[in-house]
């Protein structure tokens, strides 16, 4: 095997040295630079996931290609996991390998060029909150943007998979390319593949025109499949073969177009389940399944809401042409004792409501719909009984950080001017300036 793609790879003008096993494979690595490693998995000595950590950690900057049997997919997908770039599976086709190594050099190359930005860098777009889960969140974002390699993002309806996989592309190196968005559950179950490949001119009745589909489109960017778990099972096999080689045919076409593509998968669904069901092909879940994201649901990131609140105040006071100025602590309190179901999407359609409904410049319980008042007394705040010094110390907590927040957004809509921020808050210049010292936000003040 060795020796067959050794003459293979140098026939595509590639420089190639050989190992029989891990620890032969690191006597090369130090006498040379290596740009990409191919590994079998089972070799005597050291093994394939052994050389794996050691590149890892002593080079980590070369990309590890893995070779393995049909059988242990998902011993590769726990390598895939560790750091490794890709997994090739026995028997495999000549051209896949080459076109996996290709792409492990060309992800090298740029990003030898970009620097991955730190977790308190990264461009969050929309994505808001400063409690621990969240930031977890951030640290994977700034991780996994540089590579290329497939992600699927996990959780409830509402969590904000969609703006975390624009946090993603908009970190990458890729940023400049396309994002392409396309919801699975949304498009009838004829017209998927004309959608993800396109389609040429009479392929059927009414296609008068070829069109490109989102595949093409999103060429040399990022493509985001929502609800990939409610793709149909035929269609999930062409998926599968297009995350594999990159490489498709329009509907009614005979060309094949080659794509390079960044793939981001997400659901609500349990996607092993639906595997073990027999609903969602294994092969594609692992495929999928390469460098998993869970997003937490609101409820357990309580920590977050009053931040939330007030942004979301601030958004639709913009929209709205409103002048809200702060949110009753009472109204805090059933936020956070509320279950939040529908998680952030729910939160933003609801102060949508009470921005544009509140009869003063403050949103009190009475702007709340009944039902949320009700479910929140049903699901108290964990802990809460017996401990009201220190629930009254939380409330106070978010209504610090809430007012901090409207602060903030209200400054950088008047440009930093105090006088006039001072103004919109219902505040004097001096009780701004005060609360600005207060919360560490003196910069340059501008306006006399």
């Amino acid at each position: 095997m060795r020796l067959v793609l050794s003459a293979m790879l140098k026939k595509e003008g590639y420089e190639v040295e050989t190992a029989s096993d891990g620890m032969e494979a690191l006597k090369a690595l130090r006498q040379r630079d290596v740009a990409v490693v191919v590994t079998d998995l089972k070799m005597p000595g050291l093994d394939g996931m052994g050389l794996l950590e050691r590149v890892i950690h002593d080079y980590p900057s070369t990309p590890v290609i893995v070779i393995t049997a049909y059988g242990t997919i998902a011993t590769a997908v726990d390598a895939l996991k560790k750091g490794a770039f890709d997994y090739i599976t026995k028997p495999f086709e000549q051209d896949e390998l080459k076109g996996v190594i290709h792409k492990a050099i060309k992800t090298r190359a740029l990003n030898e060029e970009e620097i991955i930005p730190a977790p308190e860098e990264i461009d969050r777009i929309g994505i808001i909150g400063t409690g621990r889960a969240i930031r977890e969140i951030y640290e994977t974002v700034a991780q996994v943007a540089p590579r290329t390699t497939t992600i699927l993002l996990t959780g409830e309806t509402g969590t904000g998979k969609e703006l975390v996989a624009s946090a993603i592309h908009r970190n990458s190196p890729r940023r400049n390319n396309p994002f392409i968005k396309i919801n699975c559950a949304a498009i009838p179950e004829n017209l998927v593949e004309s959608e993800l490949f396109g389609y040429e001119k009479g392929a059927f009745t009414g296609a008068a025109v070829s069109k490109q589909g989102r595949y093409e489109l999103a060429h040399k960017g990022t493509l985001f499949l929502d609800e990939v778990g409610e793709l149909p099972r035929d269609m999930q096999v062409k998926l599968l073969r297009v995350i594999q080689d990159q490489q498709f045919e329009r509907v009614g076409g005979l060309r094949t177009i080659t794509v390079d593509v960044r793939l981001i998968a997400a659901t609500n669904r349990n996607l092993l389940q639906d595997v073990k069901e027999g609903r969602f092909r294994e092969d594609l879940y692992y495929r999928l399944n390469v460098l998993p994201i869970h997003l937490p649901p609101l409820r357990e990131r309580r920590e977050d809401i009053g931040e939330l609140a007030a942004y979301f105040t601030g958004r639709f006071n913009k929209k709205l042409d409103r002048a809200i100025r702060q949110i009753d602590p009472d109204v805090l309190e059933i936020f956070l004792n509320y279950d939040w179901p529908g998680n952030i999407r729910e939160m933003e359609n609801l102060m949508e409501r009470v921005v544009l409904l509140a009869r003063g410049d403050t949103i009190t319980p009475e702007d709340l719909p009944a039902e949320m008042k009700t479910g929140a007394e049903a699901s108290p705040l964990p802990g809460k009984a017996g401990r009201s010094r220190s629930f009254k110390e939380l409330i106070r907590g978010h209504m610090e950080e809430a007012e901090k927040q409207m602060i903030i957004a209200c400054l950088e809509e008047c440009g930093d001017n105090v006088t006039q921020a001072a103004k919109r808050l219902g505040l004097s210049r001096k009780g701004l300036q005060l609360k600005m010292i207060r919360y560490n936000l003196r910069k340059q003040e501008k306006g006399g």
